[in-house]
C-alpha cells in the first residue's frame, strides 16, 4: 500500500524525499488510530485538530448515513434542505447574540477568504471604496489560499508568492510584553481611515506555534477598531467548539465580532466544512434588490446536507453534559501537568488555553517550525504508541475530549519521558 501511495499521492506539507515514515492507518476508533502494521495510536491532535468527540463516533456517523440515503447534495443557489437550517439555528443560538447570517463554504481557509470578500464589499456596497485595508497579526495564519495568506504573517511558507499577495497591515500580538506596541501600531494604522478590517485568531494562534494571549489585550485592539468603524473577524477556525475550554474563544472577551470563521471541528472531524457568520449590519449592506450589491461567491459543495447533519450531531453532542464535564477535566488535568513542568530545566515555556497546552522546549537553535529537535521526538513519540505533530521545538496537546483522564495522564508521562531522552541526547 504504502509504495502504491508513494507512487501517486503528493502529501502536504511534507518533504518529497528524505521526509517522515508514512504510516498507512486502516480505521480508528475514540482516540485510536489503528495503522496497518498492527501499530495504535493515541491521537492527541485531533488528526490536524478537527476531531473533537473521537473518530467514528456512532451518532455522527448515523446522522452522515441517515442523511446520505436521503438527500446527498443540491446546489445552494437557489435552494435549501433541512441541515443547513437546523445548523444555522444551532450556531446561531450560541454565536454572539447581534449574528443574523450564516454563509456556508467549504473549508477554514475559504471561511476566511468570504469573511475578508464580505467585510470589503461591506464598504463597497456602502460607497466607502477606500476602505481597503486589511490589519492582521504579524505572526497569523489564516490558511493557504491568496486572501488567507495575504492576511497571514509573512514567511517561508508563502516565500514564493509574496510578490503576488496584497498588502496588509501586520501589527505585533498583543501579549503581555507587546500588549503597548500592538496597541500603538494598531491605532496609528486605525487613524488614517482606509481600514476594512481587522482579522485575527483569538486567544490561540495554532499554526505559528501555539502562541497564546489573554483578552484583555485582544478586547482593547476591538475596542479601538469599533471606534474607527472597521470590521473586527474572529477566525475560530481552530479556537471554535470548544478548545478553549468556552464553545468559541470569543466567549472570553467583551468586545464582539462582527464576522466569524468557523471550520475543523464544527463536524466533529467527520467531514469538510466552512461557516462564515456575520451580525445584522453587515448584512444590511448587502440586503438589497439591486443586483451589484449581491455577494457573488460560492463553492459547489456550499452547505452539503451530509456535512450538515454532522454538524447538527456533533452540536448536540458539544452541548450536553458528558462532553462539557470532558472539557472540564481536560483543562483542570493540562492546568496540573503545566504548573507540574515550569521548573523543567528543559522547558522554555509552557502555556495553556483550554484544553490545547504547548511545551515550548529550550535547544541550541531559535524556536521555529524548522527546529531539527522535531526529528528527534516525534519518532520517539510514535514508539510510545502517540501522535504528537511537534511545531519545531513545540509540544501541543489538542486531544479529542472522549479522551479518558488515565489516558491523557499516560501522554503527560510520555511527555516527560521525552525530556530525559532529549536530556541523554544532549
Amino acid at each position: 500500500m504504502i509504495e502504491r501511495d508513494k507512487k501517486n499521492i503528493w502529501h502536504p506539507f511534507s518533504p518529497q524525499k528524505g521526509g517522515a515514515e508514512l504510516i498507512h492507518i486502516e480505521r480508528a476508533e475514540g482516540v485510536y488510530l489503528y495503522a496497518s502494521d498492527g501499530r495504535r495510536f493515541l491521537d492527541v491532535i485531533a488528526s490536524w485538530w478537527v476531531n473533537i468527540h473521537g473518530h467514528g463516533h456512532p451518532t455522527i456517523a448515523k446522522a452522515i448515513a441517515e442523511q446520505a440515503l436521503k438527500l446527498d447534495h443540491v446546489l445552494f443557489a437557489g435552494f435549501t434542505h433541512t441541515p443547513a437550517i437546523e445548523l444555522a439555528e444551532k450556531l446561531l443560538e450560541v454565536l454572539p447574540w447581534t449574528f443574523s447570517k450564516v454563509f456556508y463554504s467549504d473549508n477554514g481557509s475559504t471561511a476566511v477568504e468570504v469573511a475578508l470578500k464580505m467585510a470589503l464589499q461591506y464598504f463597497f456596497n456602502k460607497g466607502e471604496t477606500h476602505r481597503n485595508r486589511i490589519i492582521a497579526f504579524a505572526d497569523a495564519y489564516h490558511g493557504d489560499t491568496f486572501g488567507a495568506m495575504s492576511a497571514g504573517g509573512r514567511s517561508v511558507f508563502n516565500a514564493p508568492f509574496q510578490d503576488l499577495l496584497f498588502d496588509v497591515t501586520h501589527v505585533p500580538t498583543p501579549t503581555v510584553d507587546n500588549l503597548e506596541a500592538s496597541i500603538t501600531q494598531f491605532e496609528a494604522a486605525a487613524k488614517a481611515g482606509n481600514v476594512a478590517a481587522f482579522i485575527f485568531e483569538p486567544l490561540v494562534q495554532g499554526s505559528s506555534g501555539m502562541l497564546m494571549h489573554e483578552a484583555t489585550g485582544l478586547d482593547k485592539l476591538l475596542a479601538i477598531a469599533k471606534t474607527y468603524n472597521i470590521v473586527c473577524i474572529a477566525d475560530e477556525v481552530m479556537t471554535g467548539f470548544g478548545r478553549t475550554g468556552r464553545i468559541f474563544a470569543t466567549d472570553y472577551l467583551t468586545q464582539k465580532p462582527d464576522i466569524m470563521c468557523l471550520s475543523k471541528g464544527i463536524t466533529g472531524g467527520f467531514l469538510p466544512l466552512g461557516v462564515t457568520a456575520c451580525n445584522a449590519e453587515i448584512f444590511s449592506a448587502f440586503d438589497s434588490s439591486d443586483m451589484m450589491k449581491t455577494f457573488f461567491h460560492g463553492h459547489s459543495y456550499t452547505a452539503n446536507p451530509i456535512a450538515c447533519a454532522a454538524s447538527v450531531a456533533s452540536m448536540d453532542l458539544l452541548r450536553g453534559p458528558n462532553c462539557q464535564n470532558q472539557i472540564a477535566m481536560i483543562c483542570e488535568q493540562h492546568a496540573a501537568f503545566l504548573q507540574k513542568m515550569k521548573p523543567h530545566p528543559l522547558v522554555k515555556d509552557i502555556r495553556q488555553t483550554g484544553t490545547i497546552l504547548a511545551m515550548e522546549l529550550k535547544t541550541e537553535g531559535d524556536t521555529s517550525y524548522f527546529n531539527p529537535i522535531k526529528s528527534l521526538i516525534q519518532p520517539f513519540f510514535f514508539e510510545k504508541g502517540i501522535l504528537i505533530r511537534p511545531l519545531g521545538n513545540i509540544l501541543y496537546l489538542m486531544p479529542p475530549y472522549c479522551i479518558t483522564e488515565t489516558e491523557l495522564l499516560g501522554v503527560y508521562e510520555a511527555m516527560e519521558e521525552a525530556l530525559v531522552f532529549l536530556q541523554k541526547k544532549s
